[in-house]
């Protein structure tokens, strides 16, 4: 009888990490949910799954959650999904060194720490599935979305070269990039903001005035916005195809931009992106 695949995902308080974790759950995975803060935690567990806390900017709590998550899969993982993540808007001339090094930390540096836990379990086994989610801002470029395209750019970058370096280990490595996806992304973007950003004596005191009704707006703020049962259909090829592929595509405006930006020359493909600017997931 074949053992049950195990898999830890990070971010599953809500949108895209919850969503994945139930639906891999009912696929027969066994997974394990993480969430920054207990109360989710136990929200996690009272809906049925196993989840334990672990918070991607304190590395003491990277390993005590991933050594949580060993204890309840007999110290096997199969799989790894990284997904906790945030966004911080903003113009670049309006980011202090403390908010970018708030959003890396998240976005890149815990990811990164997690990961590298991860591998030497996978090597023992010899084979495994490390699945980054990244973002169409990981491809592209929008206005006053700095910080979190820095992080996704640094991510994509570093992914590549992990996927290179594992060629021939039996871990394979993929990204995943959203454009819109219906989450709580936007609310979580407009705290970050009000942590970080003091659009007061900004000279984007305008922009910044559209860019929080934006923010408050409910429900999808773009067309083409999808649900994360988009990510999950990607996610589940990722994880149980053969031959997984290095980057995946989701929703048309990702698929768009990435032709976009083979064939236009930069200021027509500036022109594009600033048309662009008014949405997205990240």
């Amino acid at each position: 009888m074949n053992q049950q695949r195990s898999i830890l995902i990070t971010g599953c308080s809500s949108g895209i990490g919850h969503h994945c974790a139930h639906a891999l759950a009912k696929r027969g995975w066994k997974v394990v949910a993480s969430a920054r803060q207990q109360a989710d935690v136990e929200r996690l567990q009272a809906e049925g799954l196993l989840a334990v806390r672990l918070d991607l900017n304190d590395p003491e709590s990277i390993a005590s959650g991933l050594e949580a998550a060993l204890a309840l899969t007999d110290r096997r993982l199969d799989a790894l999904f990284n997904n906790g993540a945030f966004g911080l808007p903003g113009a670049v001339e309006d980011l202090t060194r403390a908010a970018l090094r708030a959003q890396f930390e998240t976005n890149l540096f815990g990811w990164h720490d997690l990961t590298r836990r991860v591998i030497p379990i996978m090597r023992a086994q010899g084979q495994g599935r490390i699945v980054h989610n990244s973002s169409v801002l990981g491809l592209v470029a929008l206005p006053f979305r700095g910080a979190y395209v820095a992080s996704k750019f640094a991510l994509e970058g570093l992914t590549d070269c992990l996927r290179l370096e594992l060629r021939g280990s039996g871990i394979e490595v993929s990204l995943i990039e959203p454009g819109p996806i219906l989450s709580r992304f936007r609310d979580n973007a407009f705290n970050a903001y009000q942590r970080h950003i003091d659009p007061h004596d900004s000279p984007y005191r305008a922009t910044y005035r559209q860019m929080e009704a934006r923010l408050r707006k409910q429900g999808a703020a773009q067309p083409f916005t999808l649900t994360p049962e988009a990510v999950l259909r990607k996610l589940v090829h990722a994880l149980e195809h053969s031959r997984p592929r290095a980057r995946y595509a989701v929703t048309l405006p990702t698929h768009l931009l990435a032709v976009l930006r083979r064939l236009l020359p930069s200021r027509a493909m500036d022109w594009v992106l600033r048309r662009a600017s008014r949405g997205g997931r990240g």
